[in-house]
């Protein structure tokens, strides 16, 4: 597994070296949506714009729905393209099968693109004036995310690899995420704050709004429920992804396009 690990690492590396100026206005054009946004909205308040934390807790929604963009482009992408290049059916037929492919894929990937969103969120942070809090802490609910993020990205996969192309698909998933992961839901009560538990990435976006927006210490019940909300989303995209997989090998569409 090391060793299919850091073929990826190189590949994307390599890919990277090369392009980077997809890279670069990946981070320019991410950073200037929000900050566009942010003026917007200073404009229609007009001279009281005061957003105080409210700012800061907003930042994190929306880098944290930038990742999940990186992961879907990733996956859910990577599973399109393969299929243009007709290359699909060759990561079927390695000696380590296509999850575990596309897992090592996911986390080289993922290891890079960690850089440009730290890059976007520092820079983020000059243009707004933002006070982010970055405590050691906030790597746990992070996992917590990521499992949520990834069992999000194999479900959409296993809809690429049945219809091949779901370019239209993932706006409509994706937009409605950006309002999931920015709304603070931590601070809902009764049965709307139960809902939430249930959302996808939700409780451990709370909890990393808490940490580096409020400054406040870490939950320990809300990161177990957050774990598990993590690991049960997992579970469900790679089920699917399964599913998927054993439907495309009977209909014998993994190599058409």
């Amino acid at each position: 597994m090391l060793e299919l690990f850091f073929a990826e690492l190189r590949c994307s590396w390599i890919q990277l070296r090369r392009y980077p100026i997809e890279s670069i206005s990946q981070i320019i054009f991410t950073s200037a949506i929000f900050y566009g946004l942010f003026l917007g909205a200073g404009y229609i308040a007009g001279s009281s714009f005061q957003l105080g934390d409210r700012l800061d807790s907003i930042i994190i929604g929306y880098v944290l729905w930038v990742l999940v963009n990186f992961v879907m482009a990733n996956i859910a992408g990577g599973l399109q393209r393969e299929a243009q290049t007709g290359t699909l059916e060759q990561l079927f037929l390695s000696r380590y099968g296509a999850v575990k492919v596309f897992l090592m894929r996911a986390l080289a990937y993922l290891t890079l693109e960690i850089l440009k969103i730290i890059l976007i969120l520092f820079l983020i942070i000059l243009l707004t004036g933002s006070n982010l809090s970055f405590p050691p802490l906030l790597v746990l609910p992070f996992i917590c995310i990521l499992l949520g993020a990834y069992g999000f990205a194999f479900t959409i996969g296993s809809i690429a690899l049945l219809l091949k192309r779901v370019q239209q698909v993932l706006p409509l998933l994706l937009f409605p995420l950006l309002f999931l992961l920015t709304i603070p839901t931590e601070t809902w009560t009764g049965t709307p704050k139960f809902l939430a538990l249930l959302i996808p990435m939700s409780p451990g976006a709370g909890l990393l709004r808490d940490l580096m927006a409020r400054g406040e210490g870490l939950n320990l019940i809300t990161l177990v429920i957050a774990f598990i909300n993590g690991i049960v989303y997992f579970t469900i995209g790679l089920f699917l992804f399964r599913v998927a997989e054993k439907e495309a090998k009977r209909r014998g569409i993994l190599s058409g396009y």
